[in-house]
């Protein structure tokens, strides 16, 4: 008797231990779910992240066919679509001022933007990417930083007053490249920043807001068409949450020395035409008003009419004259 309540009592507790454990295992697996749905997430992103990477170097790879620390930019063929990612960017510099802009100036080409910075303060990548050069030019650029980016884009940062970064150094997104200056060809203390796509310039406006201090899109979609007297076309795009994409018509290499041709030539004619006004007008003389003086007087005098000595002098018939007074006449 005493040994069936013993068996009974053995049976009873080994089943008590079997439904605890199972609980026990109900609970642990409960508990690890979020862990597993987590650890899933990181490992999506995480794999989304090594694809983007793998498709952009690929991307870049199709794009340059070569690597060399021997020239800032030479221009290459363009693909006839390429999409730019925008995220993930650093502003060169925290200045919000541009002094000058993407364009033709002076006769020339200016192919990047010019902003206001003190010799001194930090120059920032752009975006991740490999210094391709980081070089002095005496008659151009001075102390510059060439970056091929992860993104296709290569950037150059001119007129430092000094390097930070080395050739063929990795860099990510804000690493410091330089320091703001004034050197090579340049007439005072500013950033030049430029951004090409297989050696052609790009406007940098068309992807980076420096007033705003952001870029105008999260991606820049850029589509090869026909140049029109080397002049850029392009078609903006606000930023909002969503992605959107920028296209732009680039200044094709080949009609730059037909441009700055035209552009002289225009501009010598503009200044004969000018030239040619200026010995048609009436040289502009003055006369210092003496005691009896009227201005019919003085108009008589000078051969002209009351009406226009008071037009080129800015007053009336009835106005009142000073000895002293200064008037002008032809």
């Amino acid at each position: 008797m005493i040994y069936n309540k013993t068996i009974k009592a053995l049976a009873l507790t080994a089943l008590m231990a079997l439904s605890s454990t199972h609980i026990q295992a109900q609970d642990l697996l409960a508990r690890q779910a979020p862990v597993d749905r987590k650890a899933t997430k990181v490992d999506t992103f995480a794999l989304k992240s090594v694809i983007e990477r793998e498709q952009a170097n690929s991307a870049v790879a199709q794009l340059y066919t070569e690597w060399n620390n021997k020239y800032a930019h030479r221009a290459t063929e363009l693909p006839d679509s390429f999409r730019i990612d925008l995220r993930h960017f650093c502003m060169p510099t925290p200045s919000r001022v541009i002094t000058s802009n993407f364009g033709r100036r002076w006769g020339r080409m200016h192919k990047g933007l010019d902003i206001k910075v003190y010799t001194g303060d930090t120059i920032r990548a752009a975006f991740d990417g490999k210094v391709r050069m980081a070089q002095y030019e005496a008659n151009g650029y001075g102390n510059y930083v060439v970056i091929r980016h992860n993104n296709g884009l290569e950037t150059i940062y001119g007129h430092m007053s000094k390097h930070l970064v080395r050739e063929n150094q990795e860099v990510k997104a804000g690493t410091p490249i330089g320091l703001g200056g004034n050197t090579g060809r340049s007439t005072g203390s500013h950033l030049h920043f430029e951004t090409r796509l297989c050696g052609v310039a790009l406007d940098p406006a068309l992807m980076f807001d420096f007033k705003a201090q952001d870029v105008t899109a999260d991606f820049y979609t850029f589509r090869k068409k026909a140049s029109h007297a080397g002049r850029t076309v392009a078609q903006r795009n606000n930023k909002t949450t969503q992605a959107k994409e920028t296209t732009e018509q680039p200044e094709v290499a080949e009609n730059e020395q037909a441009s700055v041709k035209t552009s002289r030539e225009a501009t010598v004619r503009n200044n004969k035409q000018q030239r040619t006004r200026e010995q048609r007008r009436p040289k502009q003389k003055n006369y210092t008003v003496k005691k009896g003086d009227t201005l019919y007087s003085i108009a008589k005098r000078s051969g002209m009419t009351v009406d226009q000595l008071c037009k080129m002098n800015g007053i009336k018939k009835n106005s009142s004259i000073k000895p002293g007074q200064v008037i002008k006449h032809s």
